[in-house]
């Protein structure tokens, strides 16, 4: 359905997408993830065919949509596009949504069901005669998905959807476009900053920093199995640690963390200085003697930090270093800790990740030694 080949962009001498490539199939729902400011409204623009991209190749629908005006206004037609921030018209509810199939001359009584069956679509049923206007924020996002939706567009992009949604509207949302994908074979594209969100719904994920993409896989590989060091900050692994690499051996490496021998699995060869990363959950933490049956990476430490995040809690052991483990409240109250008490931390070598370049990486991303 699109195709994209190095798609560069520069706004007054800065380069906003540098060499984006991006392949995506008929019904799939794609995710674009980022900090603030990596380029993802702006490919979604080129996309969507609102911008023109500074250089590169780019085909929607089997179609060069880097061509004349008027075989990118037909690609145009058979694509809809919702804002984060959508323009509602002081009209009829009817009428906000209708506008679309308006201007394709559409019959009245293939407007009036058109309308009726999107207003469903987005939970918002029986309110044509409502003035717009007076809807909530919420419903005036489900509104602009419905006048994107009743045209039944052979791709949808939406450009973070849910950001200023409360929690029902933006189910409503995310379910819309699920039941878009699996029902009628429409392809999603769609940014968010909510990496979960896209885990949820998206079948693949792309992570766009600085103008291209680090990695795009799906959702639990991105999780677990960042491409680098960025990824892994972005995508939330709690702990990010410098390490010196003493050996390493089909995939697998053997650290010095603080004196203490660490083994972890390494994608590549590494050497030297390298950061170490794993996430909260991966970390097991018991009390009394040491456990027999564990993980070969055993560290002894005292409990310095808890802190309360819904049904679970992360505590922060210090063991010559800091290892931050997450625990359910159930777990916490088995295991009677407070602050001050002694526990054990393992830490599986297949749950590590080791990126090389910590003198480098650290000056680039800000990361001090626990």
């Amino acid at each position: 359905m699109i195709r994209a080949s190095c798609i560069s962009k520069t706004y007054r001498g800065r380069t906003v997408l540098d060499g984006v490539d991006l392949s995506i199939e008929r019904g799939e729902i794609f995710c674009i993830v980022g900090p603030n400011g990596a380029g993802k409204t702006t490919l979604l623009r080129i996309l969507d065919l609102l911008d023109r991209p500074s250089y590169g190749l780019l085909q929607i629908l089997g179609e060069d949509a880097t061509g004349s005006e008027s075989v990118r206004f037909r690609i145009r037609r058979r694509m809809s596009m919702l804002f984060q921030r959508p323009v509602i018209f002081d009209t009829s509810v009817f009428d906000n949504v209708a506008c679309g199939l308006k201007f394709r001359k559409m019959g009245e009584d293939e407007v009036r069901g058109r309308v009726k069956s999107a207003l469903r679509e987005v939970g918002l049923p029986g309110l044509e005669r409502r003035r717009a206007k007076e809807l909530s924020g919420g419903e005036m996002q489900r509104l602009a998905l419905a006048r994107a939706l009743v045209i039944e567009p052979e791709i949808l992009f939406l450009d973070e959807p849910t950001t200023f949604l409360d929690p029902e509207s933006a189910n409503i949302v995310n379910d819309t476009m699920v039941r878009l994908s699996r029902d009628r074979g429409t392809t999603i594209l769609f940014t968010t900053h909510d990496l979960y969100e896209g885990e949820r719904i998206a079948d693949r994920i792309g992570v766009l920093m600085d103008g291209r993409f680090s990695q795009i896989s799906e959702a639990l590989e991105i999780l677990h199995h960042p491409a680098d060091l960025r990824v892994a900050k972005f995508v939330g692994f709690e702990n990010i640690l410098r390490a010196r690499c003493l050996s390493w051996e089909a995939g697998e490496a053997l650290l010095d963390l603080e004196g203490q021998k660490i083994y972890a699995i390494s994608g590549g060869r590494c050497d030297g200085d390298v950061f170490v990363c794993f996430r909260a959950e991966s970390v097991s933490v018991g009390v009394g003697e040491e456990p027999i049956a564990s993980p070969r990476n055993k560290f002894r430490g005292t409990v310095t930090r808890i802190s309360a995040f819904g049904p679970f809690v992360y505590i922060t052991i210090h063991c010559g270093f800091d290892i931050v483990a997450m625990l359910t409240r159930r777990a916490m109250d088995e295991l009677m800790l407070d602050l001050g008490s002694e526990v054990w931390a393992s830490v599986k070598a297949t749950s590590m990740r080791v990126f090389a370049g910590a003198g480098d990486a650290a000056k680039k991303t800000g990361t001090e030694k626990h």
